[in-house]
């Protein structure tokens, strides 16, 4: 925590050593692209985009899930993204799936959580299409139920009125991808072949 400290009282004055303008700022913000992802600590989305501050609007779940869209019942993630698409109008959405992922790893297991009632509660809500699969299909890396879980949580973000709308009109791209924790390798899935392939 002493380190973090350190560096936060620093931030102003190596940003300004760095030659960023932090000041523009003030104005607001006008981020290109939208970033989903897990809350795993070892995804970076600003260092694997090499972007800088102003340009990921980022949201980040525990297995980057999108939840059903429902304004009867509205979530963080619903205002998020919504936020995203009509007020921000960012013009991509990245939705990240990454390799060793717990909570993928979980569901497709059948794992019992029941000392995690909120993680299980979580995961049973927002992600019934990631069913077992039986651990003999996949390693440690669980990279085909991370990729088809990518894939079923791009479905369920194409179900947010505002995002079919912006699709519809030519205003959004919608894309899934598969980071490798281990390798640092990015793969796009390719709905022509509905497989993934490096970018």
């Amino acid at each position: 925590m002493r380190q973090l400290i350190d560096h936060a009282r620093t931030f102003s004055s190596r940003c300004d050593v760095a030659g960023r303008e932090l000041k523009e700022f003030e104005a607001g913000q006008r981020p290109s692209t939208m970033f989903i992802t897990c809350s795993d600590s070892r995804v970076v989305p600003t260092l694997l985009t090499d972007s800088g501050p102003g340009e990921l609007f980022e949201m980040r779940t525990a297995g980057n899930i999108v939840p059903p869209y429902d304004p009867d019942a509205p979530t963080s993630e619903m205002a998020t993204i919504e936020y995203a698409v009509c007020v921000l109008e960012v013009s991509d959405i990245i939705l990240c799936g990454h390799s060793h992922c717990g909570a993928v790893g979980a569901l497709a297991r059948g794992e019992d959580l029941r000392s995690l009632p909120a993680v299980r509660g979580w995961l049973g809500r927002c992600a019934p299409t990631a069913g077992p699969h039986g651990p003999e299909e996949f390693g440690p890396d669980c990279e085909q139920p991370v990729q088809r879980h990518v894939v079923a949580q791009l479905d369920a973000l194409r179900d947010y009125p505002c995002v079919s709308r912006a699709v519809r009109e030519g205003r959004l791209g919608l894309h899934a991808w598969y980071y490798e924790v281990h390798t640092g390798a990015v793969q796009a899935h390719r709905a022509s072949t509905g497989t993934f392939s490096s970018l």
